[in-house]
């Protein structure tokens, strides 16, 4: 791993349970069950905006309230600003539900075949098998069915999903998430890979979870050992902000990164929480850091309650160009938004084509400094200039 002093600044440690003895701390099984899920374990911790308050009240038929100890320490109790404050703790704006928002915002009801599979792609298929997570992030596109607050009632029906997949060929690609997927047993784990790996024309098994950022103790060497035997298992892991990327975090995907796993990271845009080139290139350096490549940077959903989270599209481009160029081309994420009622990802990308015309195209780079390249057949002029 990278010299400990690079990351000294970086947090670790139990917090305000300090009191509490290491061996359970450390353990995956012991901070799920003391997570915060109620307003009066909050208000035993913190002080409380009464929007906070009302918010959390709220959440019981929105999106259950639920951080675990390790992710609360990260939290500024003292400001109401704080950007891993504003993601997990509820808030009565998300009661407010804007033109344009919808409880499936990119619609996944519409091609799920059978309960839990999302075929929406030709070659590949998102696999819900779970609707519980670890934490729960305020503007989940999932919120519909995530925790049952809403009364969803929704069942994963693996042994149909499997099914499903096994009779569809043109499935290559398995994404499964959630809920968070690796809240399920090492057992579970296990068995679902290996059903997986045993299909023959799947060739790419990936998971999305949050699980490493919120829980990174359930990142055990058992649970590394089961990714390695069916590995390759790719991972997306998702941060919004630098401060969620710990010691324990560095740790955890490391752990992972050597039982062979290839990582990656999703990020959400978020007013007030990311939406600055300062704070998306600390996140970025940090990620590679601890070996994750900066995937996807989603405009966020347009999931109900969500408007005080959404900032302007325009901020996720200028983010993207105040990357290009002054920093490594492996951090810049590509900034998405998943087409609203089920268009898929549809990339957003600063202009850097300024004209296409006889044969030559012009082109901007980072410095904002116009250049020509020829297309065609023509060759290019051997002392070429500046057009500014």
């Amino acid at each position: 791993m990278f010299p400990i002093d690079q990351r000294k600044n970086w947090y670790s440690g139990q917090g305000l349970w300090g009191n509490v003895p290491e061996k359970d701390w450390n353990d995956w099984t012991w901070q799920l069950r003391n997570r915060i899920t109620t307003l009066a374990q909050l208000e035993q911790l913190m002080t409380l905006t009464p929007d906070e308050k009302q918010g959390c009240l709220f959440a019981a038929n929105k999106l259950s309230l639920a951080i675990t100890p390790y992710f609360f320490n990260l939290i500024d109790t003292k400001n109401p600003e704080c950007p891993i404050r504003k993601q997990v703790i509820p808030n009565i704006k998300e009661s407010f539900i804007a033109a344009g928002e919808s409880s499936d915002p990119v619609g996944e009801e519409g091609t799920m075949p059978v309960p839990g599979i999302v075929h929406r792609y030709p070659d590949r298929v998102l696999f819900l098998v779970t609707d519980r997570c670890a934490s729960y992030c305020r503007y989940c596109t999932r919120s519909r069915l995530v925790s049952n607050a809403q009364a969803y009632d929704f069942h994963p029906e693996l042994e149909q999903g499997l099914k499903y997949i096994e009779s569809h060929p043109e499935i290559r690609d398995v994404l499964i998430s959630g809920g968070d997927p690796l809240l399920l047993s090492d057992a579970k784990i296990d068995s679902l890979l290996g059903r997986l790996r045993a299909i023959p024309h799947v060739e790419f098994i990936r998971m999305g979870s949050r699980i490493p950022v919120f829980l990174p103790q359930r990142i055990t060497p058992e649970l590394a050992e089961i990714f390695r035997k069916h590995g390759p298992i790719w991972l997306s892991i998702h941060t919004n902000h630098p401060k969620e990327v710990t010691q324990e975090l560095a740790v955890a995907c490391e752990r992972l990164s050597l039982a062979g796993v290839p990582l990656g990271n999703q990020s959400v845009l978020l007013n007030g929480i990311n939406d600055s080139v300062e704070v998306m290139k600390s996140l970025v350096h940090r990620l590679l850091m601890i070996r994750v490549r900066p995937y996807y940077l989603y405009a966020c959903d347009l999931i109900e309650g969500s408007t005080h989270f959404r900032a302007p599209i325009q901020k996720g481009i200028d983010i993207i160009r105040g990357l290009r160029g002054h920093t490594t081309g492996y951090s810049i994420p590509q900034l998405v938004v998943d087409g609203p009622g089920g268009g898929g990802k549809i990339p957003i990308n600063p202009e850097y084509v300024q004209a296409v015309h006889d044969g030559i195209l012009e082109l901007r780079n980072f410095e904002d400094r116009t250049y020509i390249y020829p297309t065609g057949s023509k060759l290019p002029d051997p002392n070429p200039k500046l057009l500014d």
